[in-house]
This record gives C-alpha cells, structure tokens and sequence, in this order.
C-alpha cells in the first residue's frame, strides 16, 4: 500500500480537542496543513451551534489570535454574548507583555476583578488565605500529552482505522475521568457523613 493511503504529517497538521476543565473530552477533529484561528473559530462553531450550550470560557494556546481573527471577521458579535477567550496558563507566561489585548481580555487569572470566577481564594491547612486559579486551564495541553504516547501506532494506520482507533480511545479517557470523579465524590461525601457522626457522638457525651 503507498504512504499517501496512511495518516501521516504531510496529510493532516493535528488534531484539535475540546474538553472540559476536569479533562472530559467534548469533541475533536483534525486540521489540514494549519491551526489557524479560522479554524479553531470554525471548529468552536461547529461544536457549540447553540449560544445556549456555548461555555463562559473557552481556554486555548493561541486565544488573543484567535480573540483578534474573531473581532475582525465578526463572529465576535455573537461570541461575545455567552464567552470569554482566555489563553492557558502555561502559554500565557511566554505572550508578550506588551500585547495590550492579551494582557486584558486574554488573561487567565485578572486580579482586577474583570473575572472574579477564575480566580477564587483559598486556604491553607494553617488558615492562612491565598488566590488560585478556579479551574484547570491546562486540561487540553494534558489530553494532547496522553494522546501523544500513540503517536507512532496513529502515524501508520489508514484514515479510517485512525478515526475509529483516536474516537475510540478518547471514549475510554472520557469514561474513566468520569469514574475517578464519581470516586472523588463519593469518598468526598462518605468523609463528610463519618465527621457528621463523629460531631453527634461529641454532643451526645456532652449530654
């Protein structure tokens, strides 16, 4: 068979994800020759044709191109009414910080007060009170990390064999991000109604 019938690099640039900040994938699709920010708007189109399902935030490497590309061809009129474009945190570190439409609509964690829902106080086991970011903005960059070790499986597979292979895996990644957090808050919740008793015990030797 001729490498033209295999997936390969010189046939698609990557593949693109969306998924939540608790690492459940949404959707994926793969890009020809480019990521570029039409296409990313174009793939956010697809996905969310509702403004209705559309989330407050959609987190991307390259969000202030993707922010610019939106205003220019309009579909930020739109965009605008439900979302915020904001870059991850581990790319945000290396964006120019004279890029003024970065620095203030693309800002993963403001402490201005323009986003007070990605940024939230907490506190330490000693009380002492912090700032940290709301939610994982990297959950993306994880899910490309894990789908990367099958790099050299996907590379020679047949288009059809690869779309099948990448769905059917990222279905099984979904499924068990889904049991762990059901674990988490059944363990969560079982800790809470050992200390409920723990405090019932209490009172009733005060009694």
């Amino acid at each position: 068979m001729e490498k033209k019938n295999y997936f390969s690099p010189s046939r698609f640039y990557c593949i693109e994800t969306i998924c939540a900040p608790c690492g459940v994938v949404i959707a994926w699709t793969k890009f020809a020759k480019s990521e570029s920010p039409t296409k990313i708007l174009k793939f956010l189109a697809n996905t969310y044709p509702d403004e209705a399902t559309r989330p407050d935030y959609i987190c991307i490497d390259k969000a202030c191109q993707v922010l610019r590309t939106s205003i220019q061809n309009g579909s930020w009129d739109t965009w605008s009414n439900t979302s915020r474009i904001i870059v991850d945190a581990y790319h945000y570190i290396n964006h120019r910080t004279t890029d003024w439409m970065c620095r203030t609509y693309c800002n993963p964690a403001p402490l201005d007060g323009s986003a007070s829902n990605l940024v939230i106080e907490a506190e330490t086991k000693d009380g002492e009170k912090y700032l940290k970011r709301a939610f994982n903005t990297q959950a993306c960059e994880q899910l490309n990390g894990w789908i990367g070790g099958f790099d050299s499986i996907l590379k020679r597979m047949s288009i059809d064999n690869f779309n099948w292979f990448l769905h059917v895996m990222l279905f099984y990644h979904t499924q068990n991000t889904l049991d762990k957090i059901e674990q988490r808050t059944r363990k969560k919740k079982d800790n809470n109604n050992m200390s409920d008793s723990d405090n019932d015990n209490d009172d009733d030797e005060i009694m």
